[in-house]
This record gives C-alpha cells, sequence and structure tokens, in this order.
C-alpha cells in the first residue's frame, strides 16, 4: 500500500485523544482528522496545492504540531524557528519560494514585514478553544481566481517538508522530505519505541527541528497515542507538566535531560506518581554518567539514538528491554540500512573505525538545487553521514566523532567526545563541550569549555591534570574555560563547530 500520512492518522478510534496542551481540553484524533481535511481545503481554495511551499510559524505548541500535520498531508511545509530575526526570515522565505506563510493572527513575528516585501501571501492561523484546534483565514480576505491545480492528498513522491540544515560553517542547504520519507520514520520510531494507544508524549522540544516534529510529533500519533504540547523547554516547568501530562515518555536532547536532572531531586514525588515506560535522548551524544543517573532517578531505560535532518529523524536506535541497551553507543539500525564506509567508498568490516552511511526509505533524494552537495553526499546509493563511527559485533554503532569537528593539532587526531567523556568522570563537573581552536604553528589545539556542579569548585589546572592522567599529552586542553552556561544553538545542542569564535578564542 501507497504511504500516506492521513492513512497512518486514520487509525485511531474517533474519540481517543490526540493533543493536549497545559490547561487546554483535549483534541480527539477524529477532531485532527476532520482539521487536516478542513486545512487542505482552505489551502487548496486559495490555490495552494501539492508541492507548493508554506512557511509556518507559529509558537512552540499544540497549534504549531496540528498546522504541520495538517499541511504535511497535502502541500509542503516549511516550519520556520519563530525566535528568528527580520534578515533571518527573509533568507529562508526567498531561499524556499514561499507561497504563503502562515502565523498566529496576533503575532508580531518580523516574518510578517518580510513576507509582505516579498509578496508572500499571510494567513492567519485562529486557535481553537482545544489544543491544536484552528481555522486558516488568508490576510487579504481573498480566495485564488483558480482553485489549487494539484490539491488533495499528497502522492508518495510529493514533498511534505522542506528543512535547512543547521549550516555551522557554511550556507544552510535545503533537505526536502517526501510523503514517502515522513510516512517510513513515522514507522520507524513507532516500531522502535513499541508506541501504542495507551501512550503519552510530553513534548518539550522545539517544532521546528526534526526531532520534534517526527519523533515527538508525527510517530506516536500515526501510532493512535497522545501528544501534550507545551511551549517549548522550560526545566522550571516540566514536572507541573509532567503532573497535568501523565506522561509514559518524553524526549529532549541531552542539556534538556541534564537540566530536568539538576531538579529532579525536588520532585521524587511527580516522578514516582508517573512512571514513566522509557526515556528518550537524541541529537547529540549523551555522556554515560548522565544515562546512569537519569536511569537511577527515573527508574526507567534510557533510550539513545541517533538522526539527522536528511533521514527524516531516526538512523539507529538502542532498543527497550529485555534488549540490550548499550550506553555510549547509539544502538542498532532502527529504519535504514547502516554501514561504515572507508575514504575510497567501500563498506568495511565490524570493528573498523570509517563514516557512517546509511540508504533507506527515511533518506532524502538529495539536497535540492546542490549538485556540489549531492556529489559529495552519495556514494554508490549510500548517503554519507559525514558522522565518524564503528560497528561492533552485535551490529551496534557508536559514533567516535563529527568528521568535521575531529581536532587536528599538528596533524594528531583528537576526537572532542573522547575528552568530554574524560572531564565528565571529574565529581565537580556537571557539562562539558570540547572544541578546536585555532593555533598558529598546529593549526588548532584543543579546548574545553566546563559548567562546574553547584556548590563543587575546581580549577582550569587541576581539570588539565584530571585529563593528563586518563590521555595522551596531545588530548589535554590548553585552554579550559569555566563558565556559569555554554552557548547552545535553537534547538538546544552544543555546538562544537564555530565555539571558539563566539568564546573569542579564535
Amino acid at each position: 500500500m501507497e504511504p500516506s500520512l492521513i492513512r497512518m492518522l486514520s487509525t485511531a478510534a474517533d474519540d481517543a485523544v490526540a493533543l493536549t496542551a497545559p490547561g487546554r481540553p483535549a483534541l480527539t484524533h477524529g477532531g485532527l482528522r476532520a482539521l487536516v481535511q478542513r486545512t487542505l481545503d482552505t489551502l487548496n481554495g486559495l490555490g495552494i496545492g501539492r508541492n507548493d511551499r508554506v512557511a509556518i510559524v507559529p509558537a512552540n505548541g499544540p497549534e504549531m504540531a496540528s498546522c504541520f500535520l495538517s499541511a504535511a498531508c497535502g502541500v509542503t511545509t516549511a516550519p520556520l524557528n519563530p525566535a528568528y530575526r527580520a534578515d533571518e526570515f527573509e533568507f529562508y522565505l526567498s531561499d524556499l519560494n514561499a507561497k504563503a506563510l502562515i502565523v498566529e493572527h496576533d503575532s508580531a513575528s518580523p516574518a510578517i514585514e518580510v513576507a509582505q516585501k516579498l509578496g508572500v501571501r499571510l494567513i492567519d492561523l485562529h486557535g481553537g478553544s482545544a489544543a491544536g484546534d484552528f481555522t486558516l483565514q488568508p490576510r487579504d480576505g481573498g480566495t485564488a481566481a483558480t482553485p489549487a491545480a494539484q490539491g488533495g492528498l499528497a502522492q508518495p513522491g510529493d514533498i511534505s517538508m522542506v528543512l535547512h540544515t543547521s549550516g555551522t560553517t557554511s550556507r544552510p542547504k535545503i533537505v526536502p522530505l517526501s510523503q514517502r520519507n515522513l510516512c517510513a520514520s513515522a514507522r520507524n520510531i513507532a516500531a522502535t519505541l513499541q508506541f501504542t494507544p495507551a501512550d503519552r508524549g510530553l513534548n518539550i522540544m522545539p517544532l521546528f527541528h526534526i526531532h520534534g516534529l517526527i519523533a515527538g510529533v508525527l510517530a506516536p500519533l500515526a501510532a493512535g497515542s497522545q501528544v501534550y504540547c507545551t511551549p517549548g523547554f522550560n526545566a522550571l516547568k516540566f514536572f507541573g507538566w509532567m503532573d497535568e501530562a501523565k506522561p509514559t515518555w518524553y524526549t529532549a536532547v541531552p542539556t534538556m535531560h541534564q537540566a530536568i536532572l539538576s531538579r529532579a531531586g525536588k520532585n521524587a514525588e511527580v516522578i514516582a506518581r508517573h512512571p514513566l515506560r522509557f526515556i528518550r535522548s537524541s541529537s547529540s551524544s549523551m555522556p554515560p554518567q548522565v544515562i546512569r543517573e537519569l536511569e537511577e532517578v527515573f527508574k526507567a531505560p534510557l533510550i539513545e539514538s541517533y538522526g539527522m535532518t536528511e533521514a527524516c529523524h531516526q538512523m539507529a536506535s538502542n532498543p527497550l528491554p529485555p534488549a540490550v541497551r548499550k550506553p555510549g553507543s547509539v544502538g542498532l539500525a532502527a529504519g535504514p540500512e547502516v554501514g561504515i564506509m572507508g575514504d575510497d567508498g567501500t563498506l568495511l568490516p565490524r570493528g573498523e573505525i570509517g563514516e557512517i552511511v546509511i540508504r533507506g526509505d527515511n533518506v532524502t533524494a538529495g539536497y535540492e538545487s546542490n549538485p556540489k552537495a549531492n556529489a559529495e553526499a552519495y556514494t554508490n546509493g549510500w548517503f554519507r553521514t559525514g558522522d565518524q563511527g564503528v560497528m561492533d559485533a552485535e551490529g551496534y554503532v557508536s559514533l567516535t566523532g563529527r568528521l568535521k569537528e575531529i581536532i587536528n593539532r599538528g596533524g594528531e587526531k583528537v576526537s572532542p567526545r573522547e575528552v568530554d567523556e574524560i572531564l565528565m568522570d571529574h565529581p565537580a563537573v556537571a557539562q562539558v563541550v570540547c572544541f578546536g581552536m585555532p593555533h598558529p604553528k598546529l593549526g588548532e589545539e584543543v579546548a574545553a569549555a566546563v559548567v562546574l556542579r553547584e556548590g563543587q569548585s575546581a580549577t582550569e589546572r587541576e581539570l588539565q591534570d584530571f585529563v593528563g592522567q586518563r590521555a595522551a599529552d596531545f588530548k589535554v586542553p590548553k585552554k579550559i574555560l569555566l563558565m556559569e552556561e555554554i552557548p547552545k544553538g535553537a534547538t538546544g545542542k552544543l555546538q562544537r563547530i564555530g565555539l571558539a569564535a563566539k568564546l573569542g578564542l579564535a
């Protein structure tokens, strides 16, 4: 049967709860399906159909989730970060060639003025009382002279979402994801996490990023379960939301898990009241020390997984118990085929380090209008992730570093992750990110930014000695900055690339 989002969203009972949000009545699965139809009818009536691009910028929450889902069933969605400034909106709306922009009717977003300047049609979203319910109205009040030439539901090869890569060093690339990609990814994640209609997810991830959109919202709803949509991550509100949502699971990035952990001691009763089936972590590597602590505090398994935009999120994942979880690994292939490739394009045997490559129904067919990037990204039908890693005898994948992040210290290669993990073993260290800083003779030198645990102290020298006792001299950070907080990207990820410049070390 051909993959279709609306078919996947049609498995749950009409009266089963789909979306909830803090202090809002629920939207049922039947209500969500009616909303999809209504949204597509409105868009089609405005001359917007399959493969036409619609940028969506409502704030994080149930309307952003339902707007993405509804639109993705029949047009091309382009979810954008509502926190962008005007010049960023101008870049993205132009680059995407957006036909319309959906924005909350009372929004003061700089995107509105940019859309008017670029001639992008504005569509106002008016929220209903139920979480995620809304109606759309064009701001110009009109309709199209002619309805969309290609209206109705998306076909498998139609593009359902476009996202930009988080280009840390170069111009971001456009990643088109088809209806087939989205359906395959939702199915893979639902299978890995064994979702049932009894599950309730607590979504704290931003909904302009692949992790929140696919793992946080699409996969659980396609499996007939429910999602509680928060306005975005807030460590101070997390346990209050947990009490209201009564979740069976949540997914987050490591920095969020660490912030939750720091407040867990004061909220032991909430945790005991709502036992979780599992906790999921993705988007960057989780220190094994933190995995251990989270599992002890929540008395639930932490499932570490590995994803990227080009794979429509999930590529590999540790399995749920009783299967084996290997802390520090990103688990087994969980959807696409996964291989390790050598520099010459051949696949390497297990145990050898190389570049992680993938292929499968959830993987993008290629970057848009970028033949150079596509020539570099695909080899013999495999997509090259840019990550370096190794697969063990049982098929578990471990990342050894991002190829672009490996620090080249005068020819000696240092994996920043290895230094991270050593420093995380120090009792005073709460958070660390190791990175390369420019050096006049060696090209690069090892540096690290460290946040200490509350009430603990350590000096730069002590931490350098600590690494020196556990690793070769060339891996010891030449500079360790002790900080209150490490700067993060828009999705809460710690970014190694460009950190030296951000911290004034370039």
